[in-house]
This record gives C-alpha cells, sequence and structure tokens, in this order.
C-alpha cells in the first residue's frame, strides 16, 4: 500500500496516496461543523489557525475521517503517512503530531517534511526559494540543498482570509444597503479578484474601471468594481491594509539578502510562488513586473512546473512533493517506525524530521 501524503492548511486539507504526477484524491475544507448536544445547533470549528494545528480533537475528528472513510485504511492495518510541516511549526506541535499518529491511529511509520522544501521538489528544484501565500500566513523560505535556511526565513500574519476581510469591508462601501455573507465574499474574491499590472495601472482604476453586477445566492445585486483590483494590490502594497510592511516581492530580496552572496543568485533564479492566493489572476504578471523593478541585482525568476505535473500546481505544490518524497523515505527507511517511536517518544520527530 502506498504512503499516504497529507497537508494541512487553514482553509483546505489535501490528502491522498502517494502518487506525484497526479492531484490529491482529496481537497476538503479544513473548517468543521460540530454539533452542540443541547440544541441541534452547529458551531463552526477551525482545527488550523494561521497555518498551525490549533485544537487537537478537532483535529483527530477530521484525520479519522480522511484516513478511513476517505482513503479506505481499515482500523487494525493502518500504513505509514508522510505530513507536511509550515514554516516556524513549534516543537510541541511536531510531537504532538507524532505522537497522535503513532498512539492513536497505530500508523506503522512516520515522516514530516517542510513544506518550502515540498514544494521546490514539486518543480524539480533542490535550491530556491518558495513564497507560499497561504489562507493564514506568508511564508517566505529560501531553501539550500534540501534544508530551509531558517534565520534569513520570514513569516508573515497575512494570508487570503484578511484580503477576504479587506474585500468585504471595500464591498460594504460600494454597497451599503447590502449584507455580503463572508462565505459568498470568498466566493466573489475567487472569481473576480485581479492583479493590476503595476502600481500605475492600479492608479488609474480609481478613475476608470468597469464595474459589473454580481448576483448573490439570495437575488441580491452588488456593483464589483474597483474592489477587485484593491485585493491583490495589497499584497504588493500592505499599507492598504493599514499595515507598515514591505510588499511580497520586496520581502523576498531583504530576505534572501541576508543569505551567503554565494547562494544568493541561485535563490533568487529558482523562486517558487505556491499557495491558493497565488493564483490570482495577473498575480505572477505582477509578481515578475516588480521583481524586474526591485532593488536587488538579480532579479527573483519565477520557476515554471513541469508540463506532467497536474494543472493548478500552484495550490498543491507541497502535497506534490510530499508524494515525491514519501516515494525516497519510506522505500529506504529513514522514516520513523513504530519500534523507534516506541523506544525514544515523540522527540525522535526532531531527530529523523528536519
Amino acid at each position: 500500500m502506498e504512503a499516504v501524503v497529507v497537508d494541512v492548511g487553514s482553509k483546505l486539507l489535501k490528502a491522498g496516496f502517494a502518487i506525484p504526477d497526479q492531484t490529491p484524491a482529496m481537497i476538503i475544507p479544513t473548517q468543521m461543523k460540530k454539533l452542540v448536544d443541547d440544541d441541534n445547533d452547529d458551531v463552526t470549528v477551525d482545527p488550523v489557525v494561521r497555518g498551525f494545528i490549533r485544537d487537537w480533537d478537532a483535529m483527530e475528528d477530521l484525520l479519522h475521517h480522511v484516513l478511513y472513510s476517505g482513503l479506505g485504511w481499515e482500523i487494525g492495518n493502518e500504513g505509514q503517512i508522510l505530513f507536511t510541516d509550515p514554516l516556524c511549526t513549534p516543537k510541541a506541535n511536531k510531537e504532538q503530531l507524532v505522537q497522535l499518529m503513532f498512539e492513536t491511529f497505530n500508523i506503522s511509520g512516520f515522516y514530516a517534511s517542510e513544506q518550502a522544501v515540498l514544494s521546490l521538489y514539486a518543480v524539480g528544484r533542490i535550491s530556491g526559494c518558495t513564497v507560499d501565500i497561504g489562507h493564514g500566513k506568508i511564508d517566505i523560505a529560501p531553501v539550500i540543498e534540501g534544508a530551509v535556511h531558517h534565520i534569513a526565513s520570514r513569516r508573515f500574519e497575512l494570508g487570503g482570509i484578511d484580503l477576504t476581510n479587506f474585500l468585504a469591508l471595500e464591498l460594504g462601501k460600494s454597497n451599503p444597503l447590502v449584507n455580503i455573507s463572508m462565505s459568498d465574499v470568498e466566493k466573489i474574491k475567487e472569481q473576480y479578484s485581479y492583479c493590476a499590472e503595476d502600481e500605475l495601472a492600479y492608479q488609474k482604476t480609481q478613475y476608470s474601471c468597469p464595474v459589473e453586477k454580481h448576483t448573490l445566492p439570495d437575488g441580491q445585486v452588488i456593483s464589483i468594481g474597483r474592489e477587485r483590483y484593491t485585493v491583490g494590490e495589497a499584497l504588493f502594497q500592505p499599507s492598504l491594509l493599514g499595515l507598515e510592511a514591505h510588499g511580497i516581492v520586496e520581502q523576498l530580496v531583504r530576505a534572501i539578502s541576508t543569505v551567503s552572496s554565494d547562494n544568493q543568485r541561485q535563490l533568487l533564479e529558482n523562486t517558487v510562488v505556491c499557495g491558493g492566493t497565488s493564483s490570482m489572476t495577473g498575480f505572477e504578471e505582477r509578481f515578475q513586473k516588480e521583481s524586474s523593478l526591485s532593488s536587488s541585482a538579480v532579479q527573483p525568476t519565477l520557476v515554471k512546473p513541469p508540463e506532467y505535473m497536474p494543472e493548478n500546481l500552484t495550490m498543491y505544490s507541497a502535497w506534490v512533493g510530499g508524494a515525491i518524497l514519501a516515494k525516497v523515505v519510506f522505500p529506504q527507511n529513514q522514516h520513523i517506525t513504530k519500534a523507534e517511536y516506541d523506544e525514544t517518544g515523540p522527540s525522535i520527530v526532531h531527530r529523523k524530521c528536519f
């Protein structure tokens, strides 16, 4: 039986058997609905917040559904599993995950690897820089020979959820009489958001911008104009969100400038952008334009995925990289076995998964 690869994000969980040139078998919302005993009301539970697991009971329920109902594991015959780790995952979280998998799920083998490394593997690189724009955070991580350069890495608690909240505010200003639910705003963001070609093109939208009518599920009609550009612009001008921070390309250049000069060219010329928000229309073109204007002597250059890889690879590149790695670590016995876990306990994860 193939190992299972699980990539748990703040918004979506990607899981499936390790077949690298296919999309993950399961792509489901991480958010769950939980019934409250007394009055059949359900409450929303977010097991993962800003990339990290926060509600372990909910995560156990979610993984039980994924592994047994979704992927067909049988109780008593569990296989091997590889998890993707977000940048800066606390040591305690790593230990708790390996403990949950061995003691509750009784797996036969475990491995975990950092998302930044796996996203590079997905495009056939072992060195480069990963810019991961997720639902709950942005990670910028230089990777040298398959290892994250942690001192130069950057993590920002800004992601797709913040852009959704920002779009809700902007739509509220232009459609003051309409009450738009956050789930509708999220769909509008995915459907309409667009990155302007450059800052000048964005400024021009203040004066002339086509307005589209959008009908909400309840029949109300709203107007969408400049708001569609404002969302993407916030990645390059965080001041729109009230943040005193540089845009995403400048953050990347500054992160790489702290790495040894011998490695800087290789890292910048092998930049991988991934995460759901990076699939926004016009984002890659804007990223390249900003790169050409950046303060760096070497311009960041985006790596294109190989043609044989699945479409929309940016959405789940860490999962694909995990599937590639699983084909190596488990057959070569580089993973944590049940016997090793029983002998050492959860701390073994720091020795064998790095």
